[in-house]
């Protein structure tokens, strides 16, 4: 008689992608740490443009050594919304948001960044989560929002306006890059999304680069490149991989996670202190993901 595998091609494929897009959360969450270190010495719109181009310049020598083909002309549209998105915009609207708010009263609209990413997997990718899911990613939300506000929080007008623009231009850009991965690949989107920007970025680096770069510091030039490598690339190549095989809606919400490993980041590499409620929250929270994930697909892949 044949041995049939126990494994079920169906389990396989969402748990792949949850992997995928965890590690992707997990590089994100260092974002946070290596910005702070880096804006101490690089004006923050420099650093927005300058971690583009750098990244962009290595998405383009990725594509020529792969030989990877280019993208049809009707992909171009979905590759500038990306690129507007999760290139420019987020990087861009957050630097300028923290000029107005700390970096703590932005987790309050980071934590709302899986429901944007939902939002718009339902309005273009064609996701119809079930109504269980958007119960679980609301409470996750709320969960989130709730600790920020525990630690006592500043208001401004403009940093939130431009927050909440960022996390909508964010939203937009994950669900628009898994819709169009499903045929250019994973990270060949980020990566011509990258190398379309180039002809904006580089220009405006090389205008707002520093007189003189003898003062920076090591630890700014690492965090420089983090955010350049990894923030703006290598995590993106994970992140749109998860959302491909797990569904936007669902692998989204693995984004709840996020602040939390920023601040368990934050207090290893800059000493912050992290108290006990927010282990209690995380708990909570990983309990609202697993929630969603359940509910985040209507139609499950069949079993084999």
């Amino acid at each position: 008689m044949k041995r049939t595998s126990n494994q079920n091609p169906a389990i396989e494929k969402p748990a792949s992608g949850v992997i995928n897009g965890l590690i992707g959360v997990v590089i994100f969450s260092g974002s946070l740490p290596a910005t702070r270190i880096a804006v101490l010495e690089f004006d923050p719109v420099f650093l927005t443009v300058a971690r583009a181009a750098i990244a962009g310049v290595f998405a383009l020598c990725l594509l020529l050594l792969f030989k990877q083909r280019r993208p049809a002309r009707r992909q171009i549209p979905s590759l500038i919304i990306v690129a507007m998105g999760v290139v420019i915009g987020f990087p861009l609207l957050t630097a300028l948001a923290l000029q107005y708010v700390t970096s703590a009263h932005s987790i309050v609209f980071v934590g709302l960044l899986p429901l944007a990413t939902a939002a718009f997997g339902v309005l273009r990718g064609g996701e119809r989560p079930r109504p269980a899911f958007w119960f679980f990613s609301v409470l996750g939300s709320l969960l989130v929002v709730g600790f920020a506000v525990s630690q006592g929080l500043t208001a401004s007008p403009t940093g939130d306006i431009l927050m909440l623009l960022a996390i909508l231009a964010c939203g937009l850009g994950y669900a628009e890059g898994a819709k169009i991965s499903k045929a250019l690949g994973g990270w060949q989107v980020i990566c011509w999304a990258l190398v379309l920007s180039l002809p904006i970025v580089m220009p405006l680096t090389a205008w707002l680069a520093p007189v003189s770069f003898s003062r920076i510091s090591t630890p700014a030039w690492l965090s420089l490149a983090y955010v350049s490598l990894f923030s703006m690339l290598i995590g993106f190549v994970f992140w749109y991989r998860g959302l491909v095989q797990g569904g936007i809606a669902a692998v989204g919400q693995l984004q709840l996670l996020q602040p939390f490993f920023g601040l368990a980041l934050a207090a290893a590499l800059l000493h912050e202190q992290v108290s006990l409620g927010m282990f209690g929250v995380t708990v909570a929270v990983i309990l609202c993901v697993a929630g969603a994930r359940r509910y985040g697909r209507i139609n499950p892949l069949p079993s084999r």
